[in-house]
């Protein structure tokens, strides 16, 4: 292609790009901490939590205008992954290795109870997901060839291991990038079902055993996050980890339970750790090279940012999206 007509495209490119981009502001709430998060609850426009590395949790009651920070008490080496509040002052935190530990607080994060506790050799949390009547399940990495699966029906207070759970292929596993590679969720006849998606060599959505149209074959390729507006709306984001910008395979949708599986047109602009619908047609999702929106279901996605963010989370009673990344960075989606 002729000098000129690449300036042009290129030019074209990025005025679309900061149009769009102008549309969509991530404002920055929190930042400057020595802290990695991961975990990421906000319950309604006001209650925020979040939780990461050496031992962090951070809560905000303002809708992000304060936050306050802790480290929690015996545990302040420890990495949570992942987080799950309930309101301002329940929550439920997982720490990740062996052991691999899930702790509990009712009083706003000032003293915690541990809930779970498993050091078999290899355990590894990768992701926890509940329901709004206390009902939920965590997953981690295979044991002997099994996925591990442990599930609640007390809001987290005790925990039953299941043996059922699924063989994968080897070097198949589950990525604790965000904690959102498990949904549990109501089927429309109105029983309650999960569904979780696994990466690396092979990337493959349960229970179906649907493999992926993801990139795959690599330790660091495959499935991150998975989303859905409804038990048959799904959409799968992830990629390649250690080349963050290449977009080969980091999406895919399903209009069918999940049992078939579709690329998008227009694919976000990287690997991405996160997805979260904002209202059906509308959703975010982010990674360490950027931002995207779509706002189509998922066919195409924009990029709003090429800042790092590795979890965003719409509130569950509310309409506020919040993001959060390393460097204990926690920000807001603002549109236009």
């Amino acid at each position: 292609m002729p000098l000129k007509k690449i300036l042009i495209v290129a030019s074209f490119t990025l005025t679309a790009y900061l149009s769009y981009a102008q549309q969509h502001i991530i404002s920055i709430l929190d930042s400057g901490r020595k802290t990695s998060i991961r975990g990421l609850s906000v319950v309604d426009d006001d209650i925020v939590w979040a939780s990461g590395s050496n031992g962090t949790v951070a809560r905000s009651t303002d809708g992000g205008k304060t936050f306050e920070w802790l480290r929690v008490a015996g545990y302040e080496k420890r990495d949570f992954r992942d987080i799950e509040a309930f309101d301002k002052n329940t929550a439920i935190i997982m720490g990740i290795a062996e052991p691999a530990i899930i702790l509990k607080t009712k009083d706003g994060g000032k003293n915690w109870y541990k809930v779970f506790e498993d050091s078999t050799k290899g355990m590894f949390l990768d992701a926890m997901d509940f329901d709004y009547q206390g009902r939920g399940l965590v997953i981690g990495d295979p044991i002997n060839e099994k996925a591990f699966l442990a599930m609640t029906n007390d809001f987290g207070e005790s925990w039953e291991k299941s043996e059922s759970g699924f063989t994968l292929k080897k070097g198949e596993a589950f990525f604790a990038s965000s904690g959102t590679n498990i949904k549990i969720f109501m089927t429309r006849h109105a029983n309650i079902s999960f569904s979780y998606a696994s990466g690396g060599i092979v990337s493959k959505y349960y229970p179906f055993d649907t493999t992926l149209p993801l990139i795959q074959g690599k330790e660091s390729t495959g499935a991150n996050s998975i989303a859905c507006s409804s038990d048959k709306d799904w959409i799968v984001v992830g990629g390649d980890f250690m080349n963050d910008t290449d977009t080969t395979g980091n999406c895919a949708l399903s209009d069918y339970f999940g049992q078939t599986w579709y690329k998008p047109t227009t694919p976000p602009h990287g690997y991405r750790s996160c997805v979260e619908y904002i209202t059906k047609d509308k959703l975010i999702t982010c990674g360490t090279s950027g931002v995207d929106i779509s706002n189509d279901g998922g066919m195409n996605w924009e990029l709003i940012s090429i800042q790092s963010f590795h979890v965003c989370q719409k509130a569950k009673m509310g309409n506020k999206v919040f993001l959060a990344s390393g460097n204990g960075k926690i920000a807001m989606l603002e549109t236009k």
